[in-house]
């Protein structure tokens, strides 16, 4: 079996640490270096019902896209959430590696994923990543659909399609518009509507919309929305990685086995659609409206 630091090496070939944004935490949180490594768990969320996962199993190694600490710390006490992360950890002989930003802008990266998921045929990046002479590294992607579909249609396909929340997919836009271009950004993307502007694109694909960018957004240009829930957006790319990292183990003769946590960790857990108003002032009383 491999040494920690031999598949840390890998891990960060695929996603170099150098090409993560400035504000952000990626590398090994916990682990010895000279441990062995010999089962490896990937994730979304460094959670506790994970790290206990990642124990179940036997797990040497977890893997997640999320950072545990985004910010600095003065404790990692078991008290407290992440402390007790930590020490479950470091108990049980587990080492803790994050891929994030730097996981979002490879190539494959995470909008690859999200994008193979809605099985869409990929044109290029979305914000293409200057310092790549090949054009196939950047944030988020630009894709075409496998069939026209209406907005409706796509918004049932993209529910199917990905993994099950309590949110599923909302839809901003004209429910039988045509759809056949469409962006896709794992994680939240609000902040990228110049660029899926710029594109040219039928409709935009991403998480954690917020009203106001959304509302502006709509308002500026024909584009349909699809909001999903961030953990939907970036859980395919869980499976992405632990293919990219057993064939890493198939040419080195590791034997690795990697594993895909189906734990859903998203932090939403229950959803109701909401019934319509007979006439506004049947609730008036209870929102505060003019009467």
């Amino acid at each position: 079996m491999p040494a920690l630091s031999e598949v840390l090496a890998a891990l960060d070939a695929l996603w170099p640490p150098e090409r993560a944004e400035g504000w952000d935490a990626v590398g090994t949180v916990c682990g010895d270096l000279d441990a062995e490594v010999g089962r490896v768990l990937f994730a979304v969320d460094p959670v506790q019902e994970v790290v206990d996962e990642a124990v179940r199993l036997g797990a040497d190694l977890l893997v997640t896209h999320h950072p545990l600490y985004l910010r600095g710390t003065t404790t990692v006490a078991a008290s407290t959430f992440k402390g007790k992360v930590v020490h479950t950890l470091i108990k049980h002989d587990i080492a803790l590696h994050v891929a994030h930003t730097n996981a979002d802008t490879a190539d494959p990266g995470v909008s690859d994923a999200l994008a193979g998921a809605l099985d869409l045929r990929i044109l290029r990046p979305l914000v293409p990543d200057p310092s790549d002479p090949a054009g196939r590294r950047g944030l988020g992607r630009i894709c075409e659909l496998p069939h026209p579909m209406t907005l409706a249609e796509l918004t049932a396909y993209a529910a199917a399609r990905l993994p099950a929340t309590a949110q599923g997919i909302r839809a901003a836009g004209d429910p039988d518009r045509e759809i056949r271009t469409l962006a896709v950004s794992g994680g939240s993307g609000d902040s990228l509507f110049d660029d899926v502007r710029a594109a040219g694109v039928d409709a935009f694909l991403t998480a954690d919309l917020r009203h106001h960018p959304a509302s502006e957004a709509t308002q500026h240009s024909p584009l349909a929305l699809l909001d999903a829930a961030h953990w939907a957006t970036e859980w395919p790319w869980c499976e992405q990685a632990a293919a990219q990292l057993d064939a890493v183990s198939d040419r080195h003769g590791w034997g690795l086995r990697t594993h895909v946590s189906r734990t859903v960790t998203d932090p939403w857990t229950a959803h109701a659609a909401s019934a319509p108003l007979t006439s506004p002032l049947d609730h008036s009383h209870t929102t505060g409206a003019p009467r």
